[in-house]
């Protein structure tokens, strides 16, 4: 079965963008687009009866993906899309959606909270426990996943051998856009002091940028060979991981990073710094599951 990509829809300004990119991101990868709304007014004023007025709740909610619907169709006549109100919370639904997606969509705001601000529970808690990659758009970004300004995808490489899915994710995404793939990789030297100077050949600094590069070589060598087309940067770059990927995300169309899946948790329910990415990257970011996670 194709699987579809899922994106939460509300209404709000920020989701409709985020249907705007999922459409095009549908068209590039040839999969179905499916539109979901969560909405609990069954809960608490029951099933209609036949024959009376429809809730005011449930006509909000189907009124607002029948609209998602047909500016989808304006917009790429030829997609496939579905489109759904499910009975639950926005953390249920788009979990349940993620069991069979390819990819998650959500905006950063949204009015019912199925795509709300970053600072709230909704978008963190689906990426840090979705199944699938989940694409996080702020308000603002760029709507058009098909023609990006830069043709410039970006994939952070964390640590730990079993970041092969993030790798693939980018890659198939860098093809389908005929973008460029800049794998990048932060490295620091704690014994030296800051300094406008960089580390000169021989220093203990070298060392640690060379296992930076034989890191990303060795995340990039097996993924890389199945998409032979793609143009690709493997870069070293000293500094903090959350400034080093930051600076990188404000020349590119997307930003790919791995997010290690917590169960059981205290504190942020994601990393530190693809919660930092989440709130302050300059381009939608896809967190991909990655048992090894990011930096």
């Amino acid at each position: 079965m194709e699987l579809p990509l899922v994106v939460g829809v509300d209404g709000s300004g920020p989701s409709l963008r985020a249907v705007d990119w999922a459409a095009d991101e549908a068209a590039l990868r040839g999969a179905p687009l499916r539109l979901v709304n969560a909405s609990l007014w069954e809960r608490y004023e029951g099933v209609s009866a036949a024959g009376t007025d429809r809730p005011p709740d449930q006509k909000l909610a189907e009124d607002v993906v029948d609209a998602a619907t047909r500016r989808v169709r304006d917009r790429r006549p030829g997609t496939r899309v579905s489109a759904d109100v499910l009975p639950d919370d926005p953390v249920s639904v788009l979990l349940h959606e993620g069991h069979r997606a390819c990819a998650l969509v959500i905006g950063s705001r949204g009015r019912n909270g199925l795509v709300e601000l970053l600072l709230g529970s909704v978008s963190l808690a689906v990426a840090a426990r979705a199944d699938c990659p989940v694409i996080v758009l702020r308000g603002g970004q760029e709507s058009r996943a098909a023609a990006g300004e830069h043709r410039r995808i970006v994939l952070a490489v964390g640590d730990g051998p079993n970041s092969s899915a993030p790798a693939r994710f980018a890659l198939q995404e860098a093809e389908a856009r005929g973008a460029s793939l800049d794998a990048v990789r932060a490295w620091r030297w704690p014994g030296r002091e800051p300094t406008d100077q960089p580390p000169v050949e021989g220093e203990p600094a070298r060392r640690h940028e060379r296992q930076a590069v034989e890191i990303l070589e060795s995340a990039l060598d097996g993924p890389a060979a199945e998409h032979p087309s793609v143009r690709l940067r493997l870069r070293a770059a000293e500094g903090s991981a959350r400034g080093v990927l930051l600076a990188a995300s404000a020349g590119a169309d997307l930003l790919v990073v791995g997010a290690e899946r917590l169960h059981a948790h205290v504190g942020l329910p994601v990393g530190r710094v693809v919660h930092a990415l989440l709130h302050r990257s300059a381009c939608p970011v896809a967190v991909v599951p990655d048992r090894a996670g990011t930096q």
